[in-house]
């Protein structure tokens, strides 16, 4: 009997290593195109853990191939000492915001500043608080209203109090017109429905900063009108300063404060004289800037990674460079990522213990709008091509995928083999890189969803200009690495060739009318337009999508680009884009070849452009502005990671995201970076001073208090109660248990 198909009537191989599966020759053709058949025979895919068969795809076993970090105790004390220094300027900057705000409480209260001790929250381990005003999580001290319950953060309580409240702002609401199909292809369509973007309900509409009112002492009286706000805390008392005062009195960390934050040896990618070292193939051509010496990326193999140290990709990415590694897929065991295997692996029953995924929820890149398919008609499509009722191209995309439970849950398999490609583990291996902070938080923290997560999209070579496969321009919260997990080339039928060119032609006629109308030279543009939309560079067969990366230090000008030219763009519904609030977070905008191109005549800027091959890991450094556009059907596995070097551009883009439109849907801070530093130092000092590994403070907090309640039961003074700082007290000795007892005793009688 075939192990894979379950027949017995077929001509198969056994396996000459487990002596007792089998694999017929059809199953061989269909499922292992790429594996001799005498190779099956010697060692079959089920002993190489590379199976695809339903049971095994939903196995949860580990792999032969490990997918840890195997981190010695050098390396993480090392790793510690790489992080302390980095994050203790950001560690003074909160505890200096709490600090101010506790001498505020002070004044208030009319207590001294070691008086003040503000009350517990009681926020439970699986909760998060956000703010009221600004929707930026909150990680400890902020002020609390008893009667409505509302919160906010200690930024917003510093604005109200200047008279500054920057959060204020009005909604924002974005009309499209849905015309219908005819529209977006060049005709005039008629009105289906409107769509507004303004989502806010009644209770958000009352929580303005402007509704907070504060007195010259300092107390800020609730929108409500309950009276004045308490001052709250999630964290033990006094945790942050004393984290504080543990850093800098460390003795190797006062060693590491002196070190210098940018690494100041010359690259390995440049000779001696200061020219790129073009023979060593670790380099990639993406840009043309003049005078300027990041146009090469480090993109070095799978191998070269690990057997090197971490230094050299430290050099590139310190600088917020990005990397692409090359060849990732060949350190894994060699699981398939074709789309039918994926679709076997993930298609649920309902009466099982997973959820039913054979529907989904895709996006159509003609319009931006959510359309639900079936997932074996999308995976179809997306090896054999789709279209439209007008002979369109079709590219539709899943993003976030799958979108219930975790992707180990979902794809128990191809997250280990996902684990096993992932280069550079110290920093991008979501639960034990050393040199991720998202991996300090405690295991019962409630943590943010920093994947892994697959988007699978349809995409063509030619650049159509109107529903291209794209990932429209945005900036990650945080760093993110990008594995290209396989590709499938699907030609145009030529049946549709001519279609295509007569309905190109009716888009340029409606862009002409709707976008173009106040250019002076339509004709030359008219050209230009068409010549860079049609234009595919030496596309090679392993090439899968097409990346443009900016420079954090040009995101200024591309968001003027944008600002001046956002009503040449189309979105929702193909409708012309009307308004901007941010360039960037809006993820309104993809730069065509066109834009790119006008965009360094008119601001003398450009991005990273490259390729990416399949097999190729792309890490971007959070701050980037990025796009992409798929030039094959692509499937790519993403997970987000938090460096070190980059906290800084994590908590100034956390500031941009509470600045949108209350109603915005980038608004909510769903990373916490604060909370993570915190969490990061104290994991560090612990690793660096084993002997001093206690309990977490939430723990010690916890036993703290039982204690308390204990002694408050048998009578013992309140002063008594605050002099026990550990089991091992004076009342310990067995001279003084006995009058303990006694008294005791007496009170219980």
């Amino acid at each position: 009997m075939c192990h894979q198909c379950q027949g017995s009537d077929r001509d198969v191989e056994k396996c000459q290593t487990c002596n007792r599966k089998r694999f017929c020759h059809p199953c061989c053709e269909l499922w292992y195109p790429r594996i001799p058949k005498q190779d099956i025979g010697k060692k079959c895919p089920f002993c190489c853990s590379i199976c695809n068969c339903r049971a095994c795809l939903r196995l949860d076993t580990k792999l032969n191939i490990s997918s840890d970090v195997k981190v010695s105790k050098d390396e993480k004390i090392q790793s510690s000492k790489f992080i302390l220094p980095r994050l203790l300027p950001h560690l003074k900057e909160i505890n200096d915001e709490q600090i101010a705000e506790r001498e505020i409480e002070a004044k208030i209260s009319g207590l001294d500043f070691k008086e003040v001790s503000p009350e517990n929250a009681k926020c439970s381990s699986d909760e998060r608080l956000y703010c009221d005003i600004c929707k930026t999580s909150i990680f400890d001290l902020h002020r609390n209203c008893s009667v409505c319950s509302s919160d906010i953060c200690l930024t917003c309580c510093l604005e109200i109090r200047n008279g500054k409240p920057l959060a204020c702002r009005e909604d924002v609401s974005w009309n499209y017109i849905n015309r219908g199909l005819k529209y977006a292809h060049g005709e005039k369509g008629e009105v289906i429905e409107m769509k507004d973007d303004k989502v806010i309900n009644s209770a958000d509409r009352m929580k303005y900063p402007s509704m907070w009112k504060t007195d010259e002492a300092g107390v800020i009286t609730c929108y409500c009108g309950a009276g004045g706000l308490m001052l709250k805390r999630i964290l033990p008392n006094g945790w942050i300063s004393d984290l504080v005062n543990s850093v800098e009195k460390t003795a190797e960390a006062g060693k590491l404060l002196n070190l210098p934050e940018t690494i100041v040896e010359q690259c390995p990618c440049f000779k001696s004289d200061g020219n790129i070292d073009m023979d060593n193939c670790k380099v990639l051509k993406a840009a043309s800037r003049e005078g300027s010496e990041d146009n090469y990326l480090y993109s070095p193999s799978i191998w070269d990674v690990q057997q090197e140290d971490l230094k050299h990709f430290q050099h590139h990415w310190v600088k917020g460079e990005p990397v692409v590694v090359r060849n990732v897929l060949e350190a894994t065991s060699g699981l398939s990522w074709e789309p039918m295997v994926m679709w076997r692996a993930c298609r649920q029953r309902s009466h099982t213990k997973h959820a039913e995924l054979t529907e989904v929820d895709a996006i159509d890149c003609l319009d931006f709008c959510q359309v639900q398919v079936n997932l074996y008609k999308f995976f179809t499509g997306y090896t054999k091509g789709r279209y439209d009722c007008m002979d369109w191209p079709q590219n539709l995309k899943l993003k976030d995928w799958p979108p219930t439970k975790s992707f180990k849950e979902n794809l128990p398999r191809h997250s280990e083999e996902f684990l096993c490609s992932l280069p550079l583990k110290h920093y991008t291996h979501p639960v034990n890189g050393p040199l991720n902070l998202a991996v300090k938080l405690p295991e019962k923290c409630l943590k943010p969803d920093m994947g892994p997560k697959t988007y699978v999209a349809n995409g063509f070579a030619q650049e159509y200009g109107r529903g291209d496969s794209v990932t429209k321009l945005h900036c990650d919260m945080s760093d993110a690495v990008n594995v290209l997990t396989h590709i499938c080339e699907v030609p145009i039928n030529e049946e549709n060739i001519s279609k295509i060119e007569k309905l190109k032609k009716k888009h340029a006629e409606q862009d002409l009318r709707e976008l173009y109308s106040s250019v002076a030279n339509k004709e030359e543009m008219m050209e230009l337009l068409e010549k860079t939309n049609q234009q595919v560079e030496n596309l090679q067969t392993d090439d899968g999508a097409l990346w443009d990366i900016f420079r954090r230090e040009d995101t200024p000008k591309l968001e003027a680009y944008i600002e001046k030219h956002h009503k040449e763009f189309r979105h929702l519904y193909s409708c012309p884009v009307s308004q901007v609030v941010h360039p960037i977070h809006d993820q309104m905008f993809y730069l065509t070849r066109y834009h790119i191109m006008k965009l360094k005549e008119e601001y003398g800027i450009e991005p990273w452009t490259f390729n990416q091959k399949l097999g190729d890991a792309v890490l971007i450094p959070v701050g980037c502005p990025h796009q992409v556009r798929n030039l094959k059907s692509c499937t790519k596995v993403a997970v987000d990671f938090v460096s070190p070097e980059n906290v800084s551009e994590c908590l100034r883009l956390t500031k941009e995201y509470r600045l949108l439109p209350p109603n915005h849907f980038a608004k909510e801070d769903k990373l916490g970076i604060k909370k993570m530093i915190v969490y990061a130092v104290d994991q560090a000092l612990k690793d660096l001073d084993p002997s001093e590994k206690k309990e977490s403070p939430e723990a010690e907090e916890k036993n703290k208090g039982r204690k308390r309640k204990k002694l408050k039961v048998s009578g013992i003074d309140s002063t008594l109660k605050e002099s026990l700082p550990s089991e091992k007290n004076s009342l310990e000795t067995q001279e003084e248990k006995k009058p303990f007892k006694t008294y005791q005793r007496r009170k219980r009688k």
